[in-house]
């Protein structure tokens, strides 16, 4: 992960909005195909972004959660307009129309560059999801300690 010569970048991404996912994996792919080391750290509803979308959560409470806030990236709206569904069904035509890449393959994008994908341990844990809910390209479950070591060493630091 992070090197000595300090050209890394850290990404914090709590939302699980489309849109601003789709910012997270914009600037992650830029900053790695520009020669960073990046990181991107999922956090909360970000977490969403890296599952795999099946129910998450053992107890009543995780049981509930998972289903009222399913993760996977094809099913996560955007912040505004999302009008039950059909804000999100209208953001990815209209990216598809103009020739932008989906959040899909921004993540594959992502992947292929080599950015580091982390999940939150504590929101996992909280929020009843599994390392096994979770797309196999994540590398690691880390605390905030670790997320904080690699933004120290981090020339760019974003929280999205």
């Amino acid at each position: 992960m992070a090197d000595n010569d300090n050209n890394n970048a850290t990404i914090i991404v709590m939302s699980g909005d489309m849109d601003k996912v789709f910012a997270a994996f914009i600037i992650a792919t830029g900053a790695a195909a520009a020669g960073m080391d990046t990181t991107m750290f999922f956090t909360f509803w970000g977490v969403k972004a890296i599952q795999k979308g099946n129910l998450t959560g053992k107890g009543l409470f995780g049981r509930m959660m998972g289903l009222m806030n399913r993760g996977g990236i094809n099913v996560i709206g955007p912040s505004r307009f999302n009008f039950g569904g059909i804000g999100r069904w209208m953001f990815k035509k209209m990216m598809g129309d103009k020739g932008v890449a989906s959040l899909e393959e921004l993540r594959q994008m992502a992947i292929d560059l080599d950015v580091h994908l982390l999940g939150c341990g504590m929101s996992m844990d909280v929020m009843e999801i599994s390392r096994e809910d979770l797309i196999d390209e994540v590398e690691d479950i880390v605390g905030v300690g670790t997320m904080l070591n690699l933004a120290a060493n981090s020339k760019v630091q974003l929280f999205i």
